[in-house]
């Protein structure tokens, strides 16, 4: 076992923020070299990877450099991009706990040390490298849209329904809204009516459009779902019960190779395993709140969708688990 303070001459610590990134450059015995701070412009992310090349002689320059961030997936994730092309390893850093922060207060130059100072005693195996490839970029982007949208859809219907419900339009709307309900609200024109009916009628139009625009918008985003996945991962959509949509929500969740190392690990990040609930001689388990909930959903979805076409429960649990997670990191 190596740990990072045995196989790097340097470790940079990073603190970012949305305005500016505070770096500080830390020795394998926890020594502080120098601290900087950089807007987080292109001019000053390239700033920042110059500070850096000067403070360790540069990933051609002999010296082992390890760049240890925060928020490599939100704020953090330009630079980066940006020390990666360059040629530094990049990893995620790992949050201090209280005990680690001790008496030395909060500012960003103490946070960036803190990013250094965390991982010098890991083992350089259990670093995680932030996600990259702008196949995953583009299915992330894809994949948020999509519950933007589908929340947004689903509020609009909603609306629509709750408005014909408390005025009268002419359309029966005891149940759910249909395609052709739909379709004939949205070509709706005005009428001479009292201001309060012709008011709602409009609305009614608008939130119609709106429902029937998005249906195509996530139609859609679905097609190109399937592009990417196909691309990534071509053999998981040919398992029963994964659509694209499933499969997407699966990728993005592995994030890379060696992250899933059995079943049991893949259902304890889909929070699909029981947790124990024993006492005494009570002997029980109860349901996982925890994991991602996301890939909970497109596991459960999966499952509906395998149940409703062999129609036997047994099958829909015993395949996706085991073959999606080894199949999505091939």
């Amino acid at each position: 076992m190596a740990i990072v303070a045995e196989s790097f001459d340097f470790v940079i610590g990073v603190d970012t923020h949305a305005k500016t990134h505070t770096l500080a450059v830390v020795t394998p015995d926890g020594l502080v070299g120098d601290t900087g701070t950089f807007p987080t412009s292109s001019p000053g992310l390239g700033r920042a990877t110059s500070w850096v090349s000067k403070h360790t002689g540069g990933p051609g320059g002999g010296a082992r450099v390890l760049v240890s961030m925060e928020g490599t997936g939100s704020y953090g994730a330009r630079l980066a991009a940006v020390l990666t092309h360059a040629g530094y390893q990049v990893v995620e850093a790992i949050t201090p706990t209280s005990r680690a922060r001790g008496s030395r207060g909060k500012n960003d130059p103490i946070d960036a040390q803190l990013a250094a100072r965390t991982v010098l005693p890991v083992d350089t195996r259990r670093l995680t490298t932030p996600r990259s490839g702008n196949l995953r970029a583009a299915l992330r982007v894809l994949v948020v849209a999509r519950e933007e949208m589908n929340g947004e859809a689903t509020r609009a219907k909603h609306a629509l329904l709750a408005l014909l419900r408390i005025t009268d339009l002419g359309v029966d709307a005891r149940g759910h809204l249909t395609g052709g309900t739909l379709t004939t609200v949205a070509a709706w024109r005005g009428r001479e009516e009292d201001l309060a009916t012709a008011t709602a009628r409009t609305e009614a139009t608008r939130l119609a459009k709106r429902v029937l625009a998005l249906d195509l918008e996530l139609a859609g985003n679905k097609t190109t779902c399937q592009v990417i996945v196909a691309r990534m991962a071509p053999r998981l959509l040919e398992l029963p019960g994964v659509g694209p949509i499933t499969a997407a929500i699966t990728l993005l969740a592995f994030s890379h190779p060696g992250r899933i190392h059995s079943e049991a690990a893949f259902a304890a990040l889909a929070g699909a395993c029981p947790i124990p609930a024993s006492s005494g001689n009570t002997v029980r388990h109860r349901l996982n709140r925890g994991g991602d909930r996301r890939l909970n959903r497109a596991l459960h979805t999966s499952a509906l969708a395998l149940a409703a076409t062999t129609q036997t429960w047994a099958t829909a649990t015993d395949t996706p688990v085991a073959e999606i997670a080894h199949t999505a990191l091939r």
